[in-house]
């Protein structure tokens, strides 16, 4: 088995709904076991801007999957979701990434692990610090406790 750390966010329709969903859809794959979740964010969007807020949480998983495997079963989970991607970094009732897969450094044409902007977004890096802040980023050989950092547009989301 592998622990492994996904991001989830929202910002179109029932926000909170569909990442609870997701979370179940997730737990309930042959292979995957949600072992931790953090608190929900709030957040603002990033590259494009004209959108709604994000709610984003992160997971901690454990799966016996391959991380094809595994960024398969989370674009699955999207497309249940009804993801629609129109726009880059555009409004979205689902995404999910891996962010890390065991210590593994991926590299792949449609994967790759550490995920690659994850050290840039706090509203990735402080839900992260919720759940695993002893667990090393493989490539800083850094604990997520010691990379995250505080930023305004990420609050803490209160149902």
């Amino acid at each position: 088995m592998i622990n492994a750390y996904l991001g989830l966010g929202s910002n179109v329709g029932d926000r909170a709904a569909q990442l609870d969903e997701a979370i179940r859809i997730l737990n309930a794959t042959n292979g995957i076991t949600v072992t931790k979740v953090s608190p929900i964010y709030e957040t603002e969007p990033v590259g494009y801007v004209e959108q709604p807020q994000f709610l984003n949480l992160c997971l901690e998983i454990q799966t016996s999957l391959t991380a094809q495997a595994l960024l398969q079963v989370c674009m699955e989970t999207e497309q249940q979701l009804h993801r629609v991607r129109e726009i880059h970094w555009g409004p979205r009732t689902l995404d999910v990434d891996i962010l890390l897969y065991g210590n593994h450094i991926i590299d792949e044409a449609d994967l790759i692990v550490p995920h690659p902007r994850m050290l840039e977004r706090a509203f990735v890096l402080i839900p992260l610090n919720d759940i695993a802040s002893d667990v090393v980023e493989p490539n800083s050989n850094e604990k997520i406790g010691n990379l995250v950092h505080t930023d305004d547009s990420v609050k803490l989301y209160k149902n």
